[in-house]
C-alpha cells in the first residue's frame, strides 16, 4: 500500500429521479441517460475537463502550501539555531532548532515533489523537535 490516492476521476452520480422515470416508462435500456448528453456529441467530457483542472489546481495549491510552509519553517528554524548558538543557551537549543529545521526543509523537498501527505508530517515533526529544543532553553 503506497499511500497514494487513485488518480482516477469517478463519474458524477445519477440523479435517480431520472431513472425512476425512466423505469417506470418503459425499458432502462430504452431510457437516455442524462450523462449522455451534448457532451457526447461533441466527442469530449466538458465536465469531466473541469473537474479534472479543478482537483489538478488543488493538487498544485497544495505542493505550493507544502513547498512554502517547509520553505519558511526551515528559515526560520535556521535562524533560531542562530541566534541561540551565540546566547549562552545550551548546545542542546540550537542543535534542535537546526535539525527541526532541516526536517522542515526536507518536507519542503518533498512538498514540492506532490508528496504533500508525508510533507505534512514533516513539517509536524520538525516543529516538534524545534518545541523540544525551546523547552530546553
Amino acid at each position: 500500500m503506497s499511500g497514494r490516492a487513485d488518480s482516477d476521476h469517478p463519474r458524477p452520480p445519477r440523479d435517480l429521479r431520472t431513472e425512476e422515470a425512466a423505469e417506470g416508462a418503459g425499458h432502462p435500456e430504452d431510457a437516455e441517460d442524462p450523462r449522455d448528453g451534448d457532451d457526447a456529441r461533441d466527442g469530449g467530457d466538458a465536465e469531466h475537463a473541469e473537474q479534472g483542472d479543478g482537483v489538478e489546481g488543488e493538487a498544485g495549491r497544495a505542493r505550493w502550501t507544502a513547498a512554502g510552509a517547509g520553505g519558511v519553517l526551515a528559515v526560520a528554524g535556521v535562524a533560531a539555531a542562530l541566534l541561540r548558538n551565540t546566547g549562552s543557551a545550551p548546545a542542546l537549543v540550537p542543535a534542535a532548532y537546526a535539525c527541526g529545521a532541516a526536517v522542515c526543509g526536507l518536507a519542503a523537498v518533498l512538498g514540492a515533489r506532490g508528496r504533500t501527505r508525508r510533507a505534512l508530517w514533516l513539517l509536524i515533526g520538525g516543529l516538534l523537535v524545534m518545541a523540544l529544543g525551546d523547552q530546553f532553553d
